[in-house]
């Protein structure tokens, strides 16, 4: 198999379509399993998680496995097959199913992460907040915050259908405006251009609703980041987003 990133799959999107096929997979290892005679290897990537095993059959791949830890990132080419049924993990959309490697790259090596990144981390109880943010990029790998980006995707790509279909025009409208007297404080942006001056960043995406109704809009809707320096709450940040129309 010539092994290119267009024919590159993704982990999750195994299934029993490709029972037998030869597949092209990239991610990062995600735990780790040697069983002396076996060595498997969870391996992950935005779309999920797939089994991979390496046999000692295939030595030179085999031999290269042994340095794999935890987000190492590599290449793998291997054969789908079906798992036995007293191997099957229920837990895993693909669980059923792993990939017999014969080729190996190891991309990037890693240091032992800061804190666990993997399907398992609810195991071994909640990683601390200003750790994760401190390696955001770490924390941007963990499957619970893939989904929730996933999710938001859905959500936003779901709703400019909904009201596209229904005759809505999305509109973008400026983030740097004037001051308006509001429940919260404005976040204030000094001018370069007019010294003394300042922009006001929005608090809502209401403030132009009259102005694009009255420019003849009466169906539109917009997408927009609203910013309110306030005290925070629990479905409250400074910055967030609201959907208006």
């Amino acid at each position: 198999m010539t092994v290119t990133w267009r024919n590159r799959r993704y982990c999750g999107d195994i299934a029993d379509a490709d029972l037998g096929n030869q597949v092209h997979l990239a991610g990062w290892v995600d735990t780790v399993r040697d069983h002396g005679h076996l060595l498997f290897v969870h391996l992950r990537d935005v779309k999920g998680i797939v089994q991979v095993v390496f046999d000692p059959e295939h030595a030179q791949s085999y031999a290269e496995a042994q340095r794999l830890r935890s987000e190492f990132v590599v290449s793998i080419v291997g054969t789908v097959h079906r798992r036995s049924e007293d191997t099957i993990n229920s837990r895993l959309a693909t669980g059923h199913l792993e990939v017999r490697t014969h080729e190996l790259t190891i991309l990037n090596a890693a240091e032992t992460p800061p804190f666990l990144i993997s399907e398992k981390e609810g195991e071994h109880g909640a990683v601390d907040e200003e750790l994760r943010l401190k390696y955001r990029y770490l924390d941007i790998r963990r499957p619970e915050m893939q989904r929730n980006l996933v999710l938001r995707h859905q959500v936003l790509q779901a709703t400019r259908l909904y009201l596209s279909e229904r005759g809505f025009c999305e509109v973008d409208t400026p983030v740097l405006t004037k001051s308006t007297p509001e429940g919260a404080r404005d976040y204030l942006v000094p001018s370069r251009v007019h010294q003394g001056k300042f922009y006001a960043l929005p608090q809502s995406p209401q403030l132009f609703k009259q102005l694009l109704m009255l420019g003849g809009l009466d169906r539109y809707f917009q997408i927009t980041k609203c910013f309110r320096d306030e005290d925070l709450r629990p479905n409250r940040q400074p910055e967030f987003t609201q959907i208006g129309f």
